[in-house]
């Protein structure tokens, strides 16, 4: 090792000349990977600083559909030194002929314990008094109101003192439907909107006495009031639900980072292959002079070892000096609370990626010269064959270490082993196509059909050389295009989906919070109404799924969705004409026995329930058990009426609790059913299905651009890989344009060779980029996110000739030496 350390480092006394690409490829896959993870520790570092202020108190039990009892409240007082109630609901702004929805947020005078409350003008909580209210801007102007202006909220009328800039502790509402509108609970009484069975939750948040065990206290609570319906969080998790997002945005940006590496992977290995290529007569001397092939290996393993080191720190300055140098920026555009700083588990993620790959992809090429001869480099003889044993286990060793760290970084096998297949396909499908395009190449270059078409027959050749770049090509490009081609395909098929297919099949409106001495007036409001073509109602309550079979439901079916909250329930007497019952019985008419439920058959399998399975399932604060007796198919995709869980009428009828309803009509309507319902039952609130549709298209355009730009990234390193290969194959087309010079070749008829030849390889990445996009977006819709897949050709295409614009723009730039180059002096050189 020693010799074999002098050897290497008196060849890299003569600087990086080759290994540019090498160096880009590796660098821009590490900075990729670095930024991400700086980010992403900045906003986790920045939710558990401001936990409290993002809960709103160091701790909040929570409460779904009814306030806490007095013996919660009493212990809520008991443990804490101060509590804030805080009731948040949606319900109609009413101006006029204007209703509008809005998401409501009733406060007490204690209300925020933590943090302020920004307004445009004026103080809070003092603009709330005399029955004032806040708002945020953008419903304000939507409902044309001014500073000093009245509307109604249900059946109580209010002012607009303030328009609202941000809340403490918006970050712990979820995602949201409507703007904000702030009220102080006591207004709201008499209004209609908070009776008995209204969907409503409430949040108890708590100041706690300075080092109160959180922990403990959690335990304590939830063993008394869990089966009650408390739900607790503190500032350890203030936010979950905004973590887990940013968790899951993060592993899949990275993992579309390591797309991005295994492109600049294919780069490496080019790079280190045109190197020794290029070192073969030193490689020759160092064999005639007795150096064994391990000695040779060793000595390039160590160079390469130095230029990834320097590619890493390279990548890492890049990926961790960015955020740091635009920190500011960074954490004022991020809609999350942010802290950045240097973080080492970001730096070390992104070094193991970038370490772990270089040597991946860099130790074939080496491990193919050490069996090489010294006769046969004297020759002009490659390093051919297969590597000895070890060396082929040591890359699966590397390949198996790289997909187990991808799996333990980003903390979900199976995106993880999803990406890490997906990429492993990819490359061998592009890897044989690469292979059959040189091969059809040579068939069709001796053609007699393109006889006469002298341009075209000299690409052909060209591609199918036994030494053409067509494979790096093909490779390199091929998979970065295939990671765009992935995305066009998901975010395609999930904007139709959303706003296309959804909805031609969705409801206009849910009507919710219509109370049992409302329904029938409603329904008999919609059935007159002639532009109303269908309705559906049912009775609306919610619980949460505590127990299976006598055990912690989490504990059975760990933390599948179901679980995590209250669901959707409803009762029944009769079997409802569309229920398609795939297992069981459904009760009889009338049947008023121990309790019985009907449950959603795909949840049910996934949760693992079998018929005769008892579930308890607290509602309002009452734990209810009640035995599984049928599955039935339920439809979430048309955005209509879906209850996962159906009981009995006699086990839930007596239960305070208020109806929905869906109403179908044509768009032009829409608005002269809003208003009619708002004026004949103000406290009905009214959800739009094109207003939810709006909301979820703007979380998608976000999440959208994110995943493209890092798609864009993982090309951006495949252009690099491009040029490397123009590059490296500069002197052969200089031989080859000076021989075509000798036989009478013109310049154009050169450069129209080479254009083609780029565009035929371009072309031919593209065309199976589609192929392996448009599986992996299949893949995606059907397995995660369960929904149909089409095809879009619109993105296709520009997937094409996107491949076609790169690699001309990629060879066209190493064209003009061989364009200019002099016969004579080229072809004296090569004797």
């Amino acid at each position: 090792m020693r010799l074999a350390w002098a050897i290497a480092r008196r060849e890299l006394r003569g600087g990086l000349r080759g290994f540019w690409v090498f160096l880009a490829c590796l660098s821009l896959g590490v900075a990729a990977i670095a930024g991400v993870g700086m980010v992403r520790s900045a906003i986790q570092a920045g939710l558990s600083e401001q936990g409290a202020t993002l809960l709103g108190g160091d701790a909040q039990a929570k409460f779904t559909y009814r306030f806490a009892s007095p013996e919660e409240r009493a212990y809520l007082d008991s443990i804490a030194s101060k509590v804030s109630e805080i009731v948040e609901f949606r319900s109609m702004i009413s101006v006029g002929d204007s209703n509008l929805l809005t998401q409501v947020k009733a406060v007490d005078d204690a209300y925020p314990l933590l943090g302020q409350v920004a307004l445009q003008s004026g103080s809070f909580p003092a603009v709330l008094a005399g029955r004032g209210a806040v708002m945020d801007g953008i419903l304000a102007d939507q409902a044309g109101l001014a500073i000093g202006d009245s509307f109604r909220l249900g059946g109580a009328e209010f002012v607009l003192r303030g328009r609202l800039t941000s809340e403490p502790d918006s970050a712990t509402g979820g995602f949201a439907l409507a703007p904000r509108t702030m009220v102080l609970r006591a207004d709201l009484e008499g209004s209609g909107l908070l009776n008995a069975g209204s969907l409503f939750d409430t949040s108890y948040r708590m100041i706690l006495p300075a080092g109160a065990d959180l922990a403990a206290l959690q335990a304590q609570a939830e063993a008394r009031f869990r089966e009650a319906g408390l739900k607790w969080s503190d500032s350890r998790r203030a936010a979950p639900g905004m973590e887990r997002f940013v968790e899951r945005i993060a592993a899949f940006l990275v993992l579309v980072g390591l797309a991005g590496l295994a492109v600049g992977g294919v780069g490496v290995a080019a790079a280190v292959r045109s190197y020794l290529e290029a070192k073969l007569a030193t490689i020759a001397t160092l064999r005639t002079l007795g150096a064994t092939g391990a000695l040779v290996f060793q000595t390039y393993f160590l160079q390469i070892a130095v230029l990834s080191a320097l590619g890493v720190t390279i990548g890492l300055a890049l990926g961790v000096g960015l955020p740091l140098l635009f920190g500011g920026m960074i954490e004022a555009a991020l809609p999350f609370p942010a802290h950045i700083s240097l973080y080492p588990r970001a730096v070390a993620e992104a070094a193991f990626y970038g370490v772990t790959s270089a040597f991946l992809f860099a130790l074939w090429p080496l491990a193919r010269s050490e069996g090489i001869r010294a006769a046969a480099l004297y020759r002009g003889g490659v390093a051919g064959g297969w590597p000895r044993p070890r060396y082929v286990l040591a890359l699966i060793g590397l390949a198996a270490l790289l997909i187990g760290g991808a799996v333990v970084f980003s903390g979900t096998m199976a995106l993880a082993l999803g990406t890490a297949a997906g990429l492993i396909a990819a490359l061998a499908v592009l890897g044989l196509a690469a292979w059959g395009l040189r091969r059809l190449a040579r068939r069709l270059a001796r053609a007699k059909a393109l006889r006469g078409r002298v341009a075209l027959r000299l690409a052909l050749a060209s591609i199918s050389a036994p030494r053409a770049e067509t494979m790096q090509v093909v490779l390199a490009l091929g998979l970065g295009l295939t990671v765009l081609a992935a995305v066009g395909q998901i975010d395609a098929n999930l904007r139709a989906a959303i706003t296309r297919d959804l909805p031609t099949r969705a409801p206009a409106f849910f009507f919710v919070d219509i109370q049992p001495d409302q329904i029938d007036g409603f329904v008999a409001m919609m059935q007159a109404d002639p532009a109303v073509t269908k309705m559906e109602t049912a009775p609306m309550l919610r619980g949460a799924i505590t127990q299976i079979n006598g055990e912690d439901a989490r504990k059975v079916a760990g933390d599948h969705w179901v679980l995590n909250g209250d669901r959707g329930l409803t009762y029944a007497d009769a079997k409802p004409e569309a229920a398609k019952v795939t297992a069981g019985t459904w009760w009889r008419e009338g049947y008023d026995g121990p309790p019985q439920i009907s449950f959603a058959a795909n949840e049910a399998k996934e949760i693992g329930l079998k018929l005769g399975d008892s579930l308890t399932i607290t509602v309002l604060g009452r734990p209810i058990t009640a035995k599984i007796t049928s599955f039935r198919v339920v439809d979430f995709s048309n955005a209509g009426m879906g209850f996962v869980m159906t009981m009995n009428a006699a086990a839930l009828r007596a239960a305070p609790h208020t109806n929905i309803a869906t109403v179908y009509a044509d768009p032009a309507a829409e608005a002269a059913i809003l208003r009619g319902v708002a004026k004949a039952y103000p406290n009905v609130t009214a959800i739009s299905i094109r207003t939810a549709v709006a909301r979820v298209s703007e979380a998608l355009t976000a999440i959208a651009e994110a995943t493209t730009l890092a798609a864009l990234a993982t090309l951006l390193t495949g252009f690099v890989v491009l040029i490397g290969a123009a590059a490296s194959g500069e002197r052969a087309r200089v031989y080859e344009a000076s021989v075509l010079k000798v036989l009478g070749a013109s310049r154009g008829r050169i450069l129209a060779s080479f254009a083609l030849r780029a565009g035929l390889m371009g072309a031919a990445a593209g065309v199976v980029a589609i192929a392996a996009g448009a599986a992996g977006g299949w893949a995606v819709m059907r397995f995660v996110m369960d929904s149909a897949y089409h095809f879009e050709a619109g993105s296709a295409l520009a997937i094409v000739l996107g491949g076609v614009v790169a690699t001309l723009l990629a060879s066209l730039v190493f064209v003009l030496r061989p364009l200019s180059a002099r016969p004579a002096q080229v072809l004296r050189s090569q004797e």
